[in-house]
């Protein structure tokens, strides 16, 4: 059985691999903290097929050493937001990436995955942007077989996307749209991306850039409006003037956890839509179609920013 080593194993799209993975492969995971992190990715996998390993991607012995065990080799490492020096965007997307996929070129790794993020190429005021698209580059040139995953904004009970959201909008009266809310994007279901990493890998897809997009197409206003219906709450979507948001943003990203930063506040723009591209092969074009749909998904979930939790009745607007 050949055993794949993940790099990013720890968070929503990591657990839902684990998941999908430890069915038919064996499973090495690098993590920072294994005490915190070891009981959720153990009870998610099947019992022996996962090895939790604690470590930095920084450390270049314990890299090597994990790498020349693997087949298989994953990386779902990134950050939406700059925490300090050492995980910044230029470490994170760009030098681990190239770091990695240069080990795995000389190890002669049979597959490597690389997860990057969709709408960036255009992005050129956006450092999160740059840095991934970077990222990307590096791997191509280090290891030319590697296939490069490019979703759109991925959802789950356990997102930081529409779980923030409704509670947000469960806290505030009025929600600010930043460019009125006409970003599109095409939303995936974690377990969505984690069936097409487990496509790529068991047939075998090499030299590969896939988009990996939900079914249906949204603009950000669209987005929340599903989440306040899901919720049984209304709320006034407020336009935001780009002077009044740009100064919410250098506030918000002053936080541990940032709402907003200004760099996020850059890929909300509209010139950047978080879709297919033209031209661009996705999920669907190779025969790995997502399955689930925003609406009726998040609506499984919702009920926790309800009154009344799950016993909760949604209106119907027919």
């Amino acid at each position: 059985m050949k055993n794949i080593l993940i790099f990013g194993g720890t968070g929503q799209l990591g657990v839902s691999l684990c998941r999908r993975l430890s069915k038919d492969y064996t499973l090495t995971i690098l993590t920072r903290n294994a005490h915190q992190k070891a009981y959720r990715l153990k009870t998610s996998a099947n019992a022996g097929y996962l090895s939790i390993v604690e470590g930095s991607i920084f450390d270049e012995n314990k890299i090597r050493n994990l790498i020349r065990k693997a087949e298989i080799v994953i990386n779902l490492v990134g950050v939406l937001d700059e925490k300090n020096t050492t995980n910044s965007f230029k470490n994170i997307h760009s030098k681990f990436p190239y770091f990695i996929s240069k080990i795995c070129s000389e190890y002669k790794i049979e597959q490597f995955v690389h997860v990057s993020a969709l709408g960036i190429e255009k992005a050129i005021d956006s450092n999160y942007a740059k840095t991934k698209i970077e990222g990307e580059i590096a791997v191509r040139e280090n290891f030319p077989k590697a296939t490069i995953i490019k979703p759109s904004i991925i959802f789950s009970v356990s997102d930081q996307l529409t779980t923030r959201f409704m509670t947000l909008l469960s806290l505030l009266p009025i929600f600010p749209l930043y460019y009125g809310g006409r970003t599109k994007f095409s939303p995936i279901h974690v377990t969505d991306v984690a069936e097409l990493i487990f496509y790529v890998i068991s047939n075998q897809l090499i030299s590969k850039k896939i988009e990996a997009i939900g079914p249906e197409v949204f603009t950000f206003k669209e987005i929340i409006q599903i989440l306040l219906k899901c919720m049984n709450k209304k709320r006034i979507l407020l336009p935001m003037p780009l002077p009044i948001a740009k100064l919410s943003a250098l506030f918000f990203q002053l936080f541990r956890n940032p709402l907003l930063t200004l760099d996020q506040l850059r890929l909300l723009n509209p010139k950047y839509p978080n879709i297919k591209s033209d031209g661009g092969k996705t999920n669907f074009d190779i025969g790995c179609p997502s399955k689930l749909f925003f609406e009726e998904t998040v609506k499984t979930y919702s009920y926790n920013w309800r009154a009344g939790g799950q016993f909760s009745i949604i209106k119907d607007d027919k």
